[in-house]
């Protein structure tokens, strides 16, 4: 709907698209010509245990993350998305302790951030394409170590 509708919207106008906020659904609709979006989705996942990371969804809920000292990523400007253990969280996530559900939704508007940031930047320099590319390549790899 976006491609058959954003070509008509007034060229001087922001475009605003309510209540669509996968990091996916936001880069493609940014590809599409969508300048603002609004949605629940980076609180409403961290409420029931998920987080978004540059290597895609992750489950913290997932018994994997039970044992794993790794952070959610380390390269993350988000200190509990950097800082934390993916064991401490899934624990927080386990035992239903508020702390974990109120970590995982900043961890979740911290990457949105970064996200949208970085879309930003790359339209400013022209390289859009190659950020898609890109982060849509880290979300295919994933957040599992190498074997």
């Amino acid at each position: 709907m976006i491609e058959e509708v954003a070509p008509i919207l007034p060229a001087d106008r922001p475009r605003y698209l309510m209540g669509v906020g996968t990091p996916d659904d936001l880069l493609e609709a940014v590809a599409r010509g969508i300048d603002m979006f609004d949605c629940v989705m980076p609180t409403r996942n961290g409420r029931h245990g998920v987080a978004f990371t540059r290597f895609g969804q992750v489950a913290i809920r997932n018994a994997r993350h039970a044992d794993d000292p790794r952070p959610l990523d380390e390269a993350s400007s988000c200190p509990a998305a950097r800082d934390y253990s993916r064991a401490y969280l899934h624990h927080l996530i386990k035992a239903n302790e508020m702390l974990g559900l109120m970590l995982l939704s900043i961890i979740n508007l911290s990457y949105y951030q970064e996200l949208m940031q970085g879309m930003r930047d790359a339209i400013e320099a022209g390289r859009f394409d190659d950020f898609r590319a890109a982060t849509k390549e880290g979300w295919a790899r994933g957040d599992l170590p190498p074997r």
